[in-house]
């Protein structure tokens, strides 16, 4: 490969139908590799699985000595137990059926510890119940609702109070305490860092009325990627980014202090000229994230003077500078602005090592069941 090239060019890709996804694993090993050490202590890194969603991903940060995960449905905790992470958090609280599947996993990989979150007393009974029934004891971590206003209980009396609560339930055995604050996005560090400390007091204040009360001293797991670089200052905590294994082009954008590669870009081509200045790509929403704004969807990477216009199921329309040489046919690199909900709309990603596509990985975390 010519190493002038920039690092997204696949020079084989003529081969590969559009729109494709292709991750660029020498940037995601370089990204574990970063993240590893951001942190003093690599037992305090729980990784957060929604973005990649695939077993590779899983066992490259496996064998980078990574051996704790967070998942959000129950197929990712199955994809963590298919290939034996021994200690697997489901940052869910589980209702009904998933509840039910959650046993059946457990059951069926004992070789994998499976925790989840508990933010309400009838709750926390149903999964003691269903657990008791097994002979099971099932790990749970109170969920704090610090902030974020979508699951949890608020910090305080109460949260206590269903600790303890939990903790007098013979199917369960409380070990912690969970929060999410993916509310706090400040682009500027020192303003983020003030929101996350201030929050962390609250939850730290908690966790010493616990042991002061006689508990064991409950473990904490909390945050996501823009609060990471404040909690891996932490003493004594658990940190749970996720993006960064892939980055994208919105945390590049407003986390400017986080120093990760993006190693995932959407390939598309050009389908149609609608007239002078207008081009058309295959690239709509079954193709890429778009709850954000028109122009926080994707960057061009190869033509950074296209202006999104619209776009529509399997469509995306570009504004072009006059004059502009596009043509039908041509291959454009599009960085996500997000990239987690990327990867879930393909069945499978496509690998570029060298500059060439050589492999592909199925999605398997994508569906919401894998076998259980």
């Amino acid at each position: 490969m010519n190493e002038k090239l920039p690092w997204y060019t696949v020079v084989n890709a003529e081969e590969t139908d559009s729109p494709a996804l292709v991750f660029y694993p020498a940037r995601m090993k370089e990204n574990i590799e970063r993240v590893k050490h951001s942190i003093h202590d690599q037992l305090r890194f729980r990784p957060h699985v929604k973005t990649h969603k695939t077993k590779e991903a899983t066992l490259m940060m496996m064998e980078a000595g990574i051996t704790k995960f967070k998942c959000a449905t129950i197929a990712e905790a199955e994809m963590l137990c298919l290939v034996q992470v021994p200690d697997v958090l489901l940052a869910y609280q589980p209702v009904g059926p998933k509840l039910k599947r959650l046993i059946v996993l457990q059951q069926q990989y004992t070789q994998t510890v499976l925790s989840c979150l508990v933010d309400h007393p009838k709750a926390a009974a149903a999964i003691s119940a269903a657990a008791e029934k097994e002979r099971l004891k099932i790990p749970v971590y109170i969920d704090l609702n610090v902030g974020m206003n979508r699951t949890g209980i608020a910090p305080g009396e109460k949260a206590l109070e269903l600790y303890r609560f939990c903790s007098s339930l013979k199917g369960l055995k409380v070990v912690g305490l969970h929060f999410y604050d993916g509310h706090i996005r400040e682009r500027d560090l020192e303003k983020r860092r003030g929101f996350c400390n201030e929050l962390l007091a609250k939850v730290e204040g908690m966790r010493k009325e616990l042991t002061e009360a006689g508990y064991a001293k409950p473990k904490l797991v909390g945050g996501g990627s823009p609060s990471f670089p404040i909690y891996a200052q932490a003493a004594d905590m658990e940190c749970s980014p996720g993006t960064f294994v892939l980055w994208d082009r919105g945390y590049h954008e407003t986390l400017p202090e986080q120093a990760f590669l993006t190693a995932a870009v959407v390939l598309t081509r050009i389908i149609s000229l609608p007239d002078e200045q207008k081009v058309c790509m295959d690239l709509g929403y079954k193709s890429v994230s778009s709850e954000n704004e028109l122009h926080h969807r994707v960057q061009f990477l190869n033509a950074p003077g296209l202006k999104i216009v619209s776009q529509s199921e399997e469509h995306l329309v570009a504004e072009a500078p006059p004059g502009h040489s596009w043509q039908i046919g041509d291959l454009l690199y599009a960085l996500p602005w997000h990239i987690c909900p990327t990867v879930a709309l393909y069945e499978k990603v496509f690998i570029a090592e060298k500059g060439m596509i050589t492999d592909s990985w199925q999605v398997i975390a994508r569906d919401r069941k894998i076998k259980f």
